[in-house]
């Protein structure tokens, strides 16, 4: 797995003004949301059969998704940007497990809260992948219909994900509605993550990820070794850069090894 590319695209910072509560009073705020979040309890078998190896950091397959996440926390953190959104150029490109191991790795990292959310409207892997029991509908939570509490589970101290059970059939139109951009503020504004990873669907089967765009800083393509195409990263690096930043490119489903570096 290697990541690479960085984009020289620059977005204006939208500054919030100070008319909102006083530190106690947002720090109550997010303590009580964060607390009211049911705990996730992972099953680790449907992790490991999953390949979410961040998990268990006795595995040295770890240490690729800790080196994405460093890279990762400086590039957002000298930016002022905090939301990413994960996609790949077509399905089984494996970018819900880089999403997944990603967010357990940023677990790992004391000072920095992080929120995991399940885009992917038309096929939902989140949840299946560590089997989570009942999880919510991300349709309803997009629309408004439904909270945090409702959509979101917590693991840890400082990581929240939230899961989808169902697929959406016009899930470009909500993922561009004024609902949707008020529940993702809601959101951020309620759980205060540092890092929120979106993990969206393929790009060159739906129009999904352009719907959703305006709401990002950046974007994470995750192309698959031996499947995904040259010509099928570029026609999706060249529509991204147009209108975002492209953080990088992670190429998944390698046989490359890093034996080389003695590790």
């Amino acid at each position: 797995m290697e990541s690479v590319g960085r984009s020289s695209r620059s977005r204006g910072v939208v500054e919030l003004d100070d008319r909102g509560p006083t530190l106690p009073e947002t720090l109550e705020i997010v303590r009580g949301t964060w607390e009211g979040l049911s705990p996730l309890a992972i099953d680790n078998d449907a992790a490991a059969n999953n390949r979410i190896v961040t998990l268990n950091r006795s595995s040295p397959a770890h240490a690729a998704f800790d080196m994405m996440r460093t890279k990762l926390l400086r590039l957002l953190r000298e930016n002022h940007w905090t939301s990413v959104a994960i996609t790949s150029p077509t399905a089984a490109c494996g970018k819900t497990c880089i999403a997944l191991n990603l967010a357990f790795s940023l677990a790992n990292q004391r000072d920095c809260r992080t929120a995991l959310v399940d885009l992917d409207l038309r096929r939902p892997q989140i949840g299946k992948a560590l089997a989570i029991k009942k999880p919510g509908a991300m349709e309803s939570f997009l629309k408004g219909e439904a909270g945090l509490r409702e959509t979101f589970f917590r693991y840890g101290d400082n990581l929240a994900i939230a899961p989808n059970r169902q697929a959406v059939q016009f899930s470009a139109e909500l993922l561009q509605s004024a609902s949707a951009a008020q529940a993702i503020q809601t959101m951020r504004q309620e759980i205060k993550p540092d890092v929120i990873l979106y993990d969206l669907p393929p790009m060159l089967s739906t129009d999904d990820v352009l719907a959703f765009l305006p709401n990002v800083d950046g974007v994470i393509l995750v192309a698959a070794s031996d499947q995904s195409t040259m010509s099928e990263v570029d026609i999706c690096e060249q529509s991204l850069r147009e209108r975002t930043n492209v953080l990088g490119v992670v190429l998944n489903k390698s046989q490359y090894s890093q034996e080389q570096y003695g590790y």
